[in-house]
């Protein structure tokens, strides 16, 4: 039920507000439920656009493994007195479901929605999809692939590519478990959720940004960081396109990377710096491939070897999918090195401590001296000095 009080509303509106309310409870239960004739009899039976538009998207969740989906009533607008129909009123809610087996708590979404009063009943008879992330049912009929840790969910893709998806989301589970030591410590839980879009396009959809920030991107995690056990799980969506050209080794790396992020994201904070995470990320993808360092990180070998040494850790800001391939690929590549530094010369144990210790920091000033100085022995000044020098060593 939702949790909107009512108290200080004229009468009027408040009844409005419990028939709305009601509505939506059905409508979500419904859903919920797999019950086709509920779900129809919410839906406006004069919208008849709407109406289809919203059985297909019923129809589309069929294989999704749903253990809740729920509106909560957030704003009622367009109030008007009561009698008399044809009624519409403006609805903001929150669309809240969880996917069973994957989601501790459910992850939360904004739907505009319109609802008609006609004959004393209330129906569901249009929604505003025009801004905010789409769903990926909305983009077609889903396919559900689970794997032993992994559920891969996909649109407008075969199904032998979701099964191998899964089969290498499901190997990348233990090896980021391994790296991370401490398997479910941390808010790991050992599993992951993967979606593959039908193209660049729906991916750029689902994370409601502009194409160009993803195009030769494999894949990208959502989530929040610094979690407290509270933020919905993560979901690692793949670009079809640019995941399709790699090769065994490099999906898998793939796959490792994005995982890493998903296992790490609770001791993930405001305080931690992309060159840590990213590098940690690829640290973890890279473990035990014996991949070597001009292998990985081919760009940052040309610039050192042309005579461009890196003078000081990558910023924030070089991460950017927006700017310049090549400094990006760079950026990655320092990251990794510095992360490969710490583990070769303090071990393993001490890289994820170090990470652990700058992820309780909630705010960047301050965090990464003090985590350097309390778990590796060095000033912030003594280690870029020796990441430089390691750079140059393994590059040059």
């Amino acid at each position: 039920m939702c949790g909107c009080g009512s108290v200080g509303l004229p009468t009027g509106q408040s009844d409005e507000r419990k028939a709305v309310t009601a509505l939506l409870d059905r409508w979500g239960k419904a859903v919920r439920e797999r019950d086709e004739r509920a779900f129809d009899a919410a839906l406006d039976p004069d919208a008849v656009g709407f109406r289809t538009e919203q059985r297909a998207q019923f129809a589309h969740l069929a294989d999704v493994p749903l253990a809740s989906w729920e509106y909560h009533l957030t704003r009622l607008g367009g109030f008007a007195p009561s009698g008399g129909d044809g009624h519409r009123v403006a609805v903001e809610a929150e669309l809240r479901y969880r996917l069973a087996d994957y989601d501790a708590v459910p992850v939360v979404t904004a739907a505009r929605l319109t609802v008609v009063r006609k004959e004393g009943r209330w129906y569901v008879t249009a929604e505003d999809t025009r801004h905010g992330p789409r769903q990926l049912w909305q983009q077609g009929p889903v396919v559900a692939v689970r794997g032993a840790h992994s559920l891969v969910l996909g649109v407008g893709q075969d199904k032998a590519r979701l099964k191998a998806l899964a089969d290498l989301a499901d190997r990348a589970v233990p090896a980021v478990t391994s790296a991370w030591q401490g398997g479910k410590q941390g808010g790991w839980p050992g599993r992951v959720v993967v979606e593959m879009p039908a193209s660049l396009d729906r991916m750029a959809d689902l994370l409601d940004s502009p194409v160009s920030n993803y195009r030769g991107i494999a894949a990208v995690t959502t989530g929040e960081v610094g979690g407290s056990g509270n933020a919905p799980a993560d979901r690692v969506i793949v670009n079809p396109e640019a995941y399709g050209q790699l090769g065994d080794l490099g999906r898998q790396v793939v796959l490792t990377h994005e995982t890493t992020h998903v296992a790490t994201r609770a001791l993930t904070s405001a305080a931690t710096p992309l060159w840590l995470s990213e590098g940690f990320a690829d640290w973890a993808a890279y473990r035990g491939t014996g991949r070597t360092a001009r292998q990985v990180a081919p760009e940052l070998a040309r610039a050192v070897t042309s005579g461009e040494q890196p003078k000081e850790l990558p910023a924030d800001t070089d991460f950017g999918f927006a700017g310049e391939q090549g400094r990006l690929a760079r950026a990655y590549e320092e990251g990794w090195l510095a992360c490969r530094m710490i583990a070769e010369r303090w071990g393993d144990a001490k890289l994820v401590a170090f990470y652990r210790a700058v992820g309780h920091h909630q705010r960047r000033p301050g965090a990464l001296p003090a985590a350097l100085h309390d778990v590796l022995g060095v000033s912030q000044a003594d280690f870029t000095q020796q990441w430089r020098a390691y750079v140059a060593s393994s590059l040059g």
